[in-house]
């Protein structure tokens, strides 16, 4: 982690860059001028929800903004040229593997009556962020969108819609302590050389850490999660928000680095 005077000197830089004075800056965050004196000075801890909402109002990559390979007049560079590739936090769908993520997944909770749709939805998102957390690569490249009841994965229906076309999937509904929910069954195996052993290991590791939750438990739990409570209703959640977890949710440990 870079240190916090550092840091409000970048915050500082990109406020510039957006032609946005410490007054405008304090509104749109619906701060004080203070405030945002304070954290450009160093003075004041920024904290994950702020630096997030910073990178919203700012335009900047939290993981670029935080590393230690900064460059200013490297960035300005690219943000004068009109051929810049704009940056996308969003990261690209691995279709492939995330079909034989969820294929496992339902391999390995097959016989789990409470593991419905909306467990299925959780462990995907501990999967993936977990994974992120760990090894700073995407494992399925699925965006996450922050709803009412939890982190849920965009595109999710059209990938099942396909593999149910295939026969590689059936949808139904079921019966849970009088509650009806939506349960898959895979109707072919996973395919296990697409996932190497780092990432056959996160996801065994989520399953036997959450799968026995309840849909509501595991619900409640990922809204205390730091990606989604830093990230607005609505919003798809920034992986790099996982770099900001507290236990119990973080997967690393950061003071040995």
């Amino acid at each position: 982690m870079i240190a916090q005077k550092e840091l409000g000197k970048r915050i500082a830089y990109y406020r510039n860059l957006k032609a946005l004075s410490q007054e405008m800056l304090a509104e749109k965050m619906e701060l004080t001028r203070t405030a945002i004196t304070q954290m450009e000075s160093g003075k004041r801890m920024v904290s994950a929800i702020e630096l997030a909402e910073l990178s919203a109002v700012l335009g900047f990559n939290i993981h670029e903004v935080m590393a230690t390979s900064f460059k200013p007049e490297q960035l300005e560079t690219e943000k004068n040229t009109s051929t810049k590739e704009t940056r996308i936090e969003v990261p690209k769908l691995k279709t492939a593997k995330f079909k034989q993520v969820l294929l496992y997944i339902l391999e390995r909770c097959a016989g789990k009556p409470n593991v419905g749709e909306t467990l299925l939805y959780k462990l995907l998102y501990f999967c993936d962020f977990n994974y992120y957390e760990l090894h700073e690569e995407h494992l399925t490249g699925a965006v996450y969108r922050k709803l009412p009841y939890g982190p849920v994965p965009q595109k999710l229906n059209v990938l099942i819609a396909d593999m149910r076309e295939k026969g590689e999937l059936k949808k139904f509904k079921a019966k849970y302590h009088n509650y009806e929910q939506t349960r898959y069954l895979p109707l072919i195996k996973p395919d296990l050389t697409q996932l190497n052993g780092a990432e056959k290991e996160m996801i065994d590791r989520v399953i036997e850490q959450y799968s026995d939750w309840s849909g509501a438990a595991i619900s409640e739990y990922s809204h205390k999660d730091m990606p989604w409570k830093a990230t607005k209703e609505g919003a798809v959640i920034n992986y790099e928000l996982a770099f900001y977890r507290e236990l119990p949710f973080s997967v690393r440990t950061y003071d040995e680095e």
